[in-house]
């Protein structure tokens, strides 16, 4: 086999792949031997019948079309590497008109759409901002008052109830003085204020007492997920059994050594603001690298092609219906709720699928400019990272992973060192 590259129209190669009448009778034979079993000659069991047989009752050219997908299996990717191809899409294979014989060579022309060439320009000394992380005093004390409500009690009292106080209630939701379907419950707790039930709901409880049976009338909102409701008028007979109100203990050495390792409320307040500190300057750091991508990502034009787009699309789509399915939900719903088809759908991600193909071409870019390699050791230290999160063994975390798997983790690696490197050599201001 021998491979010529013919020429490139945008992002489009094409080569010839030249097989000669040796690789054809040698792919024949072999096309024979596997597939021989497929087909049944009189006076021979199925598998037995000779390769002459076969071809005298089912034609000559039984065998070629195996033969030819055994040739171009093998040459195919002999070929890309070779000629230093990156192909994004599937092959179109052209025999031209010339008609393929047995005791013949034939020619293919290959045409595929490659990874674009990227003229990186501007990616190094890029001048970014330096962002605050500094950590407030009203934030630590912000964060003592989270902490402070997590750990609150709900105590029983005898009063109306008011905002902020949780009722434990029973409910039935009637529409043209009917009960319609998912409209009731008993003994569900509701935070009056939290918004969590129908706009208008929580609103007339406030007031109520242990024991009293009160009518909540409202309308369902217009965009209502359940159609069948959406903007209708419905009544809602309920029924208080308790009122709780939330309690939460005072701030001082005692409540720090509740809730913390710490004896005294000032280590604890020390100890709240390291830990926003860290979390500050970790965001801090995230944003002005996003800022250095953005900014090289700006400098840099790439005629990228659609396929690589739609490919990424596609990607998207996925993760999004896998999200979906964690929350009980699958895709087909969801574009029934928001009333879009798949079509429209895809084009609402396309503009975010773009900026991901041409993120990942620039990153990959600036990994070849500056010669950047992946390790040894770096890729020893991600097996471990993965063995640890699974609770496997690093060694068995390799074979299972195979070598598709470790080429996957070697070019995150290899991408976040030109991240990092970026970074490092932007001017920060």
């Amino acid at each position: 086999m021998k491979s010529t590259f013919i020429g490139k129209e945008k992002n489009d190669v094409s080569f010839k792949l030249e097989f000669t009448a040796e690789d054809f009778d040698a792919a024949v034979i072999k096309a024979y031997q596997a597939n021989k079993g497929r087909y049944s000659v009189d006076g021979f069991r199925r598998g037995k019948a000779p390769r002459k047989l076969i071809e005298a009752h089912y034609g000559e050219d039984v065998f070629f079309e195996p033969a030819i997908n055994d040739l171009f299996a093998d040459a195919y990717p002999a070929a890309l590497e070779e000629l230093k191809l990156d192909p994004v899409d599937r092959p179109r294979a052209d025999f031209g008109e010339e008609q393929i014989e047995k005791g013949k060579g034939f020619d293919v022309t290959v045409t595929v759409t490659v990874a674009p060439e990227v003229e990186l320009k501007d990616y190094k000394g890029v001048e970014i901002k330096k962002l605050d992380g500094s950590v407030s005093d009203e934030a630590v004390e912000q964060e003592l008052k989270s902490v402070q409500n997590r750990n609150a009690r709900l105590v029983l009292v005898e009063r109306p109830a008011q905002e902020g106080d949780t009722v434990l209630l029973d409910y039935t939701g009637y529409m043209d003085g009917e009960p319609f379907e998912g409209g009731a419950a008993e003994r569900q707790p509701l935070a009056l204020g939290s918004g969590s039930f129908i706009p208008g709901f929580e609103e007339q409880l406030v007031g109520a007492v242990s024991g009293e049976e009160r009518d909540v009338k409202l309308s369902f909102p217009e965009d209502y997920y359940a159609e069948e409701l959406a903007g209708r008028e419905a009544v809602f007979k309920c029924k208080v059994h308790e009122i709780k109100e939330k309690q939460v203990d005072e701030i001082n050495d005692d409540f720090a050594k509740e809730v913390s390792e710490f004896d005294t409320l000032d280590e604890y307040k020390a100890d709240i603001r390291a830990k926003l500190e860290k979390t500050a300057a970790e965001k801090v750091e995230r944003e002005m690298r996003n800022a250095v991508i953005e900014k090289v990502y700006e400098a840099n034009e790439i005629d990228i092609p659609e396929v690589m787009v739609e490919d990424q699309i596609s990607e998207m789509l996925n993760e999004f219906g896998q999200q979906l399915q964690y929350q009980g939900l699958d895709l087909e719903k969801y574009l029934e709720y928001t009333q879009k088809d798949m079509k429209e759908f895809r084009e609402t991600m396309r503009e975010d699928a773009y900026k991901r193909v041409k993120t990942r071409l620039l990153v990959k870019a600036v990994a070849d400019a500056e010669n950047l390699e992946v390790n040894d050791e770096e890729m020893e230290a991600e097996y471990a990272k993965v063995a640890e999160a699974y609770g496997m063994e690093p060694e068995k975390v390799k074979t299972m992973m195979g070598a598709e798997g470790a080429a996957y983790i070697a070019e995150d690696v290899r991408n976040r060192k030109a991240v990092d490197f970026l970074y490092e050599a932007a001017v920060i201001k």
